[in-house]
């Protein structure tokens, strides 16, 4: 009786299957062709509304930290003028202007702060009589100029645009004045300093100087020039191929060119690989040997070791030049490596950025470093809004 009623419901089954056949076709086929993969474009949409939420909050916290005259600041109110324009670039990287955005209040504070410390007669941007800036008021110049440059290249309130011109104009010259005769910078000019120099400083200036020739401001060749062979200079072989070839040699950038330097730097090397690339440079023979250097010794994993102490500022340049490779420029930088040794943003992407999600803290910021939360903050903000592509002096 049993065998029976499970030949009726199989015969039935059977039945409905065939009416269906009819009705709609086969149940295997389909008319929707198979799923494809998402290409580059949609990966980097899908990443960033992943990631969009980790930068909102960042975002929100740094915009909080801002002071009325418009200024951040590090630890102990130290170093104001860089704090203030790497905050600034960090919220110009999320899209917002001073005309319009939800920081557009911010960045005009910011932009007041940094405009009433422009000294006319020497092109300074900043106060070497505040003691809080006294001992490497570089740094502050440098990025002050950059954040001003990309401020300009956006400006669209005339009166505003001939006085950020203006400002451009005398920090470029001041810059220009501060050089070393080695062609390098230090943490004051080189009167003030006594000729010292220093790589870290000498990147600052250089990516400023890029900066604003990029948004047209003028700026003396001679003084890239110079620069560029002090960055040369301050290179030292960390390994030579065995076979003589050129593409697996390793370069890396000392710490001073006029005081010897010591050890090669990962930090400063990722950075002069982010200065020659912004200058368009992209298959320089040095750069190579730089990258090779820099892929060899700076870690991309999730365990935020170093052996040199500035996780933050080195993965700031490191992010920019990996960037810029994007997925396929490194192969033809190196056609001998194969694909797994191959250096690309979206593998670098999809490593470091839940490693930065993993270390935010509850109020948005981070806190890792011995600057402060403020420069942590904005430096992991610009790596993880580098695909927005609002900053051109970080494009492609």
């Amino acid at each position: 009786m049993k065998r029976w009623r499970g030949s009726m419901l199989l015969g039935f089954q059977m039945a409905l299957l065939a009416v269906a056949t009819l009705l709609w076709g086969p149940a295997a086929q389909s008319d929707e062709p198979p799923a494809k993969p998402l290409d580059a474009a949609a990966r980097t949409r899908a990443v960033m509304e992943k990631y969009q939420p980790v930068i909102d909050r960042g975002l929100q916290w740094l915009a909080r930290q801002q002071f009325r005259d418009g200024h951040w600041e590090a630890l102990q109110g130290y170093f104001p003028v860089p704090m203030t324009a790497l905050a600034g670039l960090a919220l110009l990287a999320d899209g917002s202007t001073l005309h319009q955005g939800r920081y557009a209040r911010e960045l005009e504070n910011a932009v007041d702060y940094l405009v009433n410390r422009f000294n006319k007669k020497t092109g300074h941007i900043g106060s070497n009589n505040d003691p809080r800036e006294q001992e490497r008021y570089m740094y502050g110049h440098g990025f002050a100029t950059l954040f001003l440059a990309q401020v300009y290249g956006e400006e669209t309130d005339e009166i505003r645009r001939k006085e950020l011109e203006r400002i451009l104009v005398g920090a470029v010259e001041f810059i220009g004045h501060a050089q070393t005769r080695l062609g390098g910078w230090g943490y004051k000019t080189a009167k003030e300093g006594r000729e010292f120099d220093e790589g870290s400083v000498t990147i600052t200036q250089l990516q400023a100087l890029r900066a604003c020739k990029d948004a047209g401001i003028p700026v003396p060749s001679e003084i890239i020039e110079k620069a560029q062979d002090y960055l040369k200079k301050s290179s030292v072989s960390a390994r030579k191929d065995a076979d003589d070839n050129e593409l697996r040699d390793q370069e890396g950038v000392i710490y001073s060119l006029r005081q010897g330097g010591g050890n090669v730097r990962p930090p400063l090397t990722a950075a002069a690989i982010a200065c020659m690339f912004s200058a368009g440079e992209y298959t320089n023979k040095q750069a190579i040997k730089w990258l090779n250097y820099c892929q060899k010794h700076i870690p991309v994993d999730q365990t935020g070791r170093d052996s040199f102490g500035h996780w933050e500022y080195t993965h700031f340049y490191y992010a920019q030049v990996i960037y810029t490779l994007g997925d396929d420029r490194h192969a033809k930088l190196r056609p001998d490596l194969g694909p797994e040794d191959l250096l690309t943003w979206s593998r670098y992407r999809d490593v470091i950025f839940p490693y930065l999600a993993s270390r935010q803290n509850q109020d948005g910021s981070w806190s890792q470093g011995y600057i402060g939360p403020v420069y942590t903050t904005s430096l992991h903000l610009l790596i993880l809004q580098l695909d927005k592509g609002h900053l051109p002096i970080f494009q492609r």
